[in-house]
């Protein structure tokens, strides 16, 4: 049994369909391979059972290996250009978040990442950085629970879409 198995899975609003969009093992190893970094089980496990979408209510996006290779350069560039999160150096340096990995986001612009086997989210709107766990559902149940970045919610829904 999963972590993730209490998710239901919701039509897509466009198209009206459940149909999964899930990457491969191949996709998982090459984004580890290419970015020399490697997934914890709780990644792996909610791409293999969900794929790409939207979980809880509409407002948080796992990224898939595929998305996540096209857009670390850009992240990255964007991230050194505008950083901001100085009051959050006791939990991640600049030079530590410049070396994670974005994983993912909310849909209200606040972005997960992952270093050294531990989830963050970096604040659209503060300038700290919040510790979210060692596993993807630590981090999940951390967005939607903790009331800080966004009022907490029980919603465990997931909307299925193709980048």
């Amino acid at each position: 049994m999963s972590k993730f198995d209490h998710y239901t899975v919701i039509p897509n609003i466009n198209t009206n369909s459940v149909e999964l969009f899930l990457p491969t093992a191949e996709d998982i190893n090459n984004c580890e391979q290419q970015l020399g970094f490697t997934f914890e089980e709780d990644y792996n496990t909610f791409m293999r059972q969900y794929g790409t979408g939207i979980l809880g209510g509409t407002y948080i996006r796992i990224y898939s290996p595929t998305r996540i290779i096209k857009g670390q350069s850009e992240w990255l560039e964007r991230v050194t250009q505008y950083y901001f999160w100085e009051d959050g150096e006791d939990i991640l340096t600049k030079e530590q978040v410049l070396e994670s990995i974005c994983i993912g986001d909310t849909l209200d612009g606040d972005e997960i990442i992952f270093y050294q086997n531990q989830y963050y989210v970096l604040p659209r709107y503060e300038e700290n950085i919040y510790a979210l766990g060692a596993t993807l559902n630590d981090a999940i149940e951390w967005l939607c629970t903790a009331g800080i970045l966004t009022e907490a919610f029980v919603e465990r829904e997931f909307e299925p879409f193709n980048e």
